[in-house]
């Protein structure tokens, strides 16, 4: 099997001296991985920055064994965020999420169109709300939509709209951005509740029950928010 595609690396760990595992989800392939030889060498090492966009060549012997990779550099966005931890491990919170929850070798164009979508937002002022947005947006091409707007009761009080939750074991106030969709600046607390809930939702609803724990990245990240 030998095929020719664009890809965003999601991760790769070190197989022997010379060698690396990686994991590139592909345009027309979804989550692929293979070996890369001679990936620790200076020049191909420097490449292999997370969320990188590369041209890769993969080479198999069968399905059922891993190939490997060889890989062009098309667009070495990571690099630009080397001097901003927040937006870095955003970056790499994002493309755990994407290895996570994908399965090897199914093609989904959705899910490379966001990622791509990603890096349009991250220049934005506002992309830690457009952040929370891409989260939502990446459980809703796996099959898990969450539509806020179904889950709360609208209160008001001192002519102050709250959003509170339904349920009945825990009643939870709702950041107004989730439900009414808003691009309003959002106060920093504002938005790490919505990152808290969102992260509750992914916990509670995708990953427990596939025996999935959160990405440590995704937590380093929002602490480097607080």
């Amino acid at each position: 099997m030998i095929w020719d595609d664009l890809g965003f690396l999601l991760s790769k760990n070190r197989y022997n001296e010379n060698s690396v595992i990686t994991e590139i989800f592909t345009k027309n392939y979804g989550k692929v991985s293979g070996i890369i030889f001679g990936g620790t060498s200076k020049k191909i090492k420097n490449y292999l920055q997370i969320g990188n966009k590369i041209y890769v060549n993969f080479n198999s012997k069968s399905e059922n064994k891993m190939g490997y990779f060889k890989i062009e550099i098309l667009d070495a966005v990571t690099p630009y965020y080397f001097d901003n931890q927040k937006k870095l491990l955003c970056i790499t919170s994002a493309m755990n999420l994407v290895r996570l929850l994908t399965a090897e070798s199914q093609k989904n164009k959705l899910i490379y169109d966001l990622i791509e979508d990603f890096y349009i937002f991250l220049k934005d002022t506002n992309w830690i709300k457009s952040y929370i947005f891409w989260e939502l947006r990446l459980f809703k091409v796996l099959g898990y939509d969450l539509e806020f707007e179904n889950l709360v009761d609208l209160q008001i009080v001192n002519n102050q709209k709250y959003y509170i939750s339904k349920s009945q074991s825990q009643k939870k106030i709702i950041p107004n951005f989730l439900i009414e969709k808003t691009n309003n600046k959002e106060e920093l607390t504002t938005l790490l509740n919505g990152l808290k809930i969102v992260g509750d939702y992914l916990d509670k609803t995708i990953l427990k029950p596939n025996n999935l724990i959160q990405p440590a990245s995704r937590t380093e990240f929002i602490n480097t928010l607080k």
